[in-house]
Order: structure tokens, then C-alpha cells, then sequence
């Protein structure tokens, strides 16, 4: 593959760019309404917690889909930041500092697809994606000065941290793979190369 072929398949199309901004902004309804579920399940993780690292997952989905279906450097990290930026205008309980998660939580997904160098997007690589940006949302909860659970003493970020990883492998990783699966197969995805998603291996 040449130079201008490889510059050509991770350049941004008008496509890319629609479909990135229709993701942003379903994933920010869908993290305000993550928000609100944050506020029911709190009398569950008032007696431990760290369990509210399993919830985390919803948060870091629209990065993850959106890095699986467009398949171009950055979309990751740009949906996940302007999702963060649409919970904020409808009304975020946690303030500016959804921008900053949503930056972090961005940047762990996009880090490993360009490990791959955006070429692979099977189950594992979907997986590890997720689990990295459950690892960028526990760091931001637990050692920025905004984080939540600053004051919390090491073992319970410990098991924070892996609960974050752990829901982030499983909301963000693979109901995003599973998700982008079935797009593909309705025909959805036909502008993208993501549009082969449906009959791709597994784990090849």
C-alpha cells in the first residue's frame, strides 16, 4: 500500500464527518441519560463504593462505536469529546468536568485503535479499547484534582480502577463491536469500510 493510498483511506470524508456528529450527539443524550441512571443506583454503591466502576461503561460507548464504524484517526477521541460537550449543554450534574472525562475516556479508546494503526477492529481489539478508555475514565475519577474519588484511600480506587476496566471491555467494547456488527449487516454502513463489520472474523 503506498503512501497516498494509506493518506487517502485516513483522510475525513463529508460522510465521515456527518456520521461522526449524528454519533456525538446520540451519545450525548445517552450520556445525560447515563447521568440519571448514576442517581438511581447510588443507594446500591453507598455500602461499597468502588461498584459504581461497573456502571461506567455507558459513558464510553460513543467513542468506541464511533472509532469501530468510521475507522479514521481521531474519531474516537472527537466524538467522545463533543458527546461530553452536548451532556454539558443539556444539563450534566458534574459540570465542566464532563469535557475533561470525556477527553481522557477518548483518548484511551483512540490510543489503542492506533496502536493497531487502524487496521484491525475484530472483538479483541474492540475489547481492549473499551477497557483502555475504563482505564482513562478511572484515572480522571481518581487522580485529577476534579476526580471524585481523590479522597478515597488506595484499595478502593484499586477496585474502581478495575471495575472501570472491566465495564469499559464490556459496555463500550463489545456491546460497540456488536453493535457496528449489526449496522453493517442492515446496510447501514455502506460508505464505510466498517460496512464488511457483519462478516469479519472474530478474532482474526
Amino acid at each position: 500500500m503506498t503512501t497516498q493510498t494509506i493518506a487517502t483511506r485516513r483522510s475525513w470524508r463529508v460522510v465521515d464527518i456527518v456520521v461522526a456528529a449524528l454519533i456525538a450527539v446520540a451519545g450525548g443524550v445517552i450520556f445525560w441519560a447515563w447521568d440519571q441512571g448514576a442517581n438511581l443506583i447510588s443507594p446500591l454503591t453507598t455500602a461499597f463504593p468502588p461498584l459504581s466502576g461497573l456502571y461506567v461503561g455507558g459513558w464510553l460507548l460513543p467513542g468506541v462505536l464511533a472509532g469501530l464504524i468510521i475507522r479514521k484517526p481521531g474519531a474516537a477521541l472527537l466524538v467522545e469529546v463533543i458527546a461530553a460537550c452536548s451532556e454539558l449543554v443539556m444539563g450534566s450534574q458534574y459540570g465542566l468536568t464532563v469535557v475533561a472525562s470525556g477527553a481522557i475516556q477518548g483518548l484511551g479508546a483512540e490510543i489503542v485503535l492506533a496502536i493497531f494503526l487502524y487496521r484491525k477492529f475484530n472483538l479483541p481489539v474492540a475489547l481492549f479499547s473499551g477497557a483502555v478508555a475504563g482505564l482513562g475514565c478511572a484515572i480522571n475519577d481518581n487522580f485529577l484534582p476534579w476526580g471524585w474519588n481523590i479522597t478515597w484511600d488506595g484499595g478502593s480506587q484499586a477496585v474502581y480502577l478495575l471495575f472501570c476496566v472491566i465495564s469499559g471491555a464490556v459496555i463500550g467494547g463489545l456491546l460497540g463491536w456488536l453493535a457496528t456488527r449489526g449496522l453493517a449487516k442492515t446496510g447501514a454502513l455502506s460508505a464505510f469500510a466498517s460496512r464488511r463489520a457483519g462478516s469479519e472474523p472474530v478474532f482474526g
